[in-house]
């Protein structure tokens, strides 16, 4: 009986994993393609590695262009200086350092050490603004140092952020859109975020002048990366598990409705605008045939997240041991069509992409679990 169950446990999780070798989304896209394809090869990377920790997540280039700026696995903000070709301290999100350097399970400290997750410099201030998984929305000065809390929940809306992800900024008033993942999981446990069907993330508001937090939306499935449009009419949302870009409008007209902007054939992570035009969205990886049977049956998820182990232990060691997913972006156009197909079919360097940041003619690529990050250039 026990071996039937833990064979049991094994296939469950591998057909779980399986949905990581499904066909290539080149193969899908093409009918939807209006520009020439990006293919990336592995040897056109630059890896540029990080000393001390993983998880390059997301990029900010501060208003003189200096940077990029990151935020890693040991809550540390972390600032790329080209002309020392080295990585140099820039800040943190926790006072609290104590146990947050050198080898050690991340997953265990983090919510101590801080993980800062999206990125964003106010262009008049020089402030960076940062969406810290469990430290909430913070704000540190041009000089870098402890960051300061801003806000850790909503105005008359419980509970406390639980998982602070993305977020970004409208240079006219300073107001910060950002998400909040899920009220129930926190990110070392944004597996469970998808295979228990949670939908009580939010996208939030943070004005300035009041300082207060209202909620734009909620019951999301997974809410993630956070861009505003261009022009300021509109926020584009990732909702990871839905594996689409929602629109919400800022425009007076429609201020306060939403609307599905593009349906992606994976999960969606972090989006960004592009110098070019349009908007880079990182999938971390494809939904295959197996979890869309987990999706559109929860009781499977459910059952998974009840099993007697780490889940996400067990997601990471069947990740690397059957093989991992190609790298995968798309650039979309203003009206959701791909422009843009960025993939590493090598397969022997990601395992995912977070985000893609494009600044002089080269992509900036983040992760949630490498120790470097990764230039392409265009």
């Amino acid at each position: 009986m026990r071996v039937l169950f833990v064979a049991t446990i094994v296939i469950l999780i591998s057909a779980f994993i399986a949905f990581n070798r499904s066909r290539s989304y080149s193969s899908q896209a093409t009918s939807h393609v209006k520009d020439s394809a990006v293919d990336a090869h592995l040897w056109r990377f630059e890896a540029v590695p990080i000393e001390g920790a993983v998880g390059p997540e997301s990029f900010a280039f501060d208003p003189h262009g200096g940077g990029p700026y990151t935020g890693v696995s040991d809550g540390r903000i972390i600032k790329w200086q080209q002309s020392e070709r080295r990585w140099i301290d820039f800040a943190v999100t926790s006072p609290e350092r104590y146990g947050c350097g050198g080898p050690r399970d991340d997953d265990q400290t983090e919510h101590v050490c801080g993980r800062p997750l999206g990125l964003r410099f106010n262009t008049t201030t020089g402030d960076l603004y940062i969406a810290d998984a469990y430290m909430g929305l913070l704000v540190v000065g041009p000089a870098g140092g402890v960051a300061e809390k801003l806000a850790t929940h909503a105005v008359h809306e419980p509970p406390n952020f639980v998982f602070t992800n993305s977020l970004d900024i409208d240079p006219r008033h300073g107001v910060v859109y950002f998400s909040d993942s899920s009220s129930r999981y926190q990110r070392r446990n944004y597996l469970s975020v998808i295979l228990s069907g949670d939908k009580t993330g939010r996208l939030m508001k943070y004005d300035p002048e009041n300082k207060q937090v209202t909620v734009l939306l909620k019951n999301l499935s997974f809410p993630n990366g956070v861009v505003l449009s261009e022009n300021g009419h509109y926020i584009l949302l990732a909702e990871t598990t839905n594996c689409r870009i929602m629109k919400y409008w800022l425009e007076p007209s429609k201020a306060g409705t939403f609307e599905v902007f593009a349906q992606l054939p994976g999960f969606p992570d972090n989006i960004n605008r592009s110098p070019r035009g349009g908007y880079w969205v990182a999938i971390h990886s494809r939904r295959g045939r197996i979890l869309e049977l987990v999706l559109s049956n929860p009781w499977i998820g459910n059952a998974l997240l009840k099993l007697p182990f780490n889940i996400m232990k067990a997601y990471s060691h069947l990740a690397r041991w059957m093989g991992s997913s190609s790298a995968l972006a798309v650039r979309l156009s203003e009206k959701g069509e791909i422009l843009e197909i960025f993939e590493d079919k090598s397969r022997n360097k990601w395992r995912s992409i977070a985000e893609v940041e494009e600044k002089d003619g080269s992509l900036w690529i983040g992760s949630i679990d490498m120790p470097f990050a990764g230039v392409y250039k265009i």
